[in-house]
């Protein structure tokens, strides 16, 4: 029997998140808003939910501010992190952990990707480890894996040619974490690169490769958060059945939308699709598909499949828009 509370979760959030640019130039991925709170928060609500009240962070750009959120949690028993002081790889950022983790169980979460799943399945047995996959159209993005009987046999980072459509989406248990460091510090010796970089996905074959028992589990939704695009149709999909009033000033709610209750609306339309993050100011506006972000202010304009960031002051437009942090547009 596998208990939650023994277990590590263990989140490489060291990225410069460059896809999502002008917004990480000011403030990392993880701390991005979507559905009301940041994406690394959202990550952190599951783990609750599991019982896992461990987390070790991989940090690098702008990693403090991350730290500093995370540490606000009262929610958490422990928190620890470790710095990546070089990009290479999510393999690299995972043997790091190893002074934390020691031999203790852990779950690795990729920092960008929101999951919804029961972990029911990996609370019995004694395998080595169970993979997170889902079924995708294109494999070619991902790593994937090859199973016989029910057991992994083999790992497959961003193959060319098809070889699997099961793509491992970033929600790894690993049991005998005290393996997969062994071979994540061969790889790293023997410089074992895969497109010049040290790959989770080589580190698990080589687990296999010397007997470990991996299996895998079902994710069943699983939101990547690395683009505009990808960030917008998560909102959509998490404020799905999300029930929000107005009462303050003249507005009218086309739901699903999520209002801060710190936010300032007046005089404006909101929805679908539709988040306000704390101390924003929206007025005299109509607003779909899009995301506000904290003490933005949005006045006399009309957005939709829009991201406004931090303190940024849009005046009198109508556009789709991606506007970084504390910008001002007036027109």
């Amino acid at each position: 029997m596998i208990e939650m509370n023994d277990t590590w979760a263990v989140i490489p959030v060291a990225g410069f998140g460059s896809r999502l640019r002008p917004h990480t130039f000011t403030r990392p991925k993880p701390l991005l808003h979507v559905a009301g709170k940041p994406i690394i928060g959202h990550i952190l609500d599951q783990l609750i939910t599991f019982g896992i009240r461990r987390v070790v962070l991989v940090v690098g750009y702008m990693g403090e501010l991350i730290v500093d959120y995370v540490h606000s949690r009262r929610d958490l028993d422990r928190v620890e992190w470790v710095e990546q002081k070089e990009l290479l790889g999510l393999g690299h950022a995972i043997s790091l952990t190893r002074s934390v983790v020691n031999d203790s169980p852990m779950l690795v979460i990729y920092g960008d990707t929101i999951f919804r799943t029961h972990l029911s399945s990996l609370l019995v047995g004694d395998r080595s480890g169970m993979l997170g996959v889902k079924r995708v159209e294109d494999p070619r993005r991902f790593g994937v894996v090859v199973q016989e009987n029910g057991k992994v046999v083999r790992l497959v980072e961003k193959p060319e040619e098809f070889v699997s459509d099961q793509a491992i989406v970033g929600v790894n248990y690993i049991r005998e974490s005290a393996l997969l460091f062994s071979c994540l510090n061969d790889m790293i010796d023997r410089q074992v690169r895969s497109r010049g970089e040290y790959q989770l996905t080589d580190a698990l074959q080589m687990m296999v490769d010397r007997g470990a028992d991996l299996g895998t589990f079902a994710v069943d939704d699983w939101f990547d958060c690395g683009t505009q695009e990808n960030l917008l149709a998560t909102n959509r999909l998490l404020l799905d059945g999300v029930a929000t009033t107005c009462s303050r000033g003249q507005c009218v709610i086309i739901p699903p939308v999520y209002i801060d209750p710190s936010a300032e609306i007046e005089a404006s339309v909101l929805g679908p699709n539709v988040s306000v993050a704390a101390q924003a100011r929206v007025s005299n506006t109509i607003v779909r598909n899009a995301i506000i972000g904290e003490q933005a202010t949005v006045e006399n304009a009309l957005i939709e499949n829009s991201l406004v960031g931090f303190q940024a002051q849009l005046k009198g437009r109508w556009s789709r828009l991606n506007i970084g942090d504390i910008s001002q547009i007036t027109t």
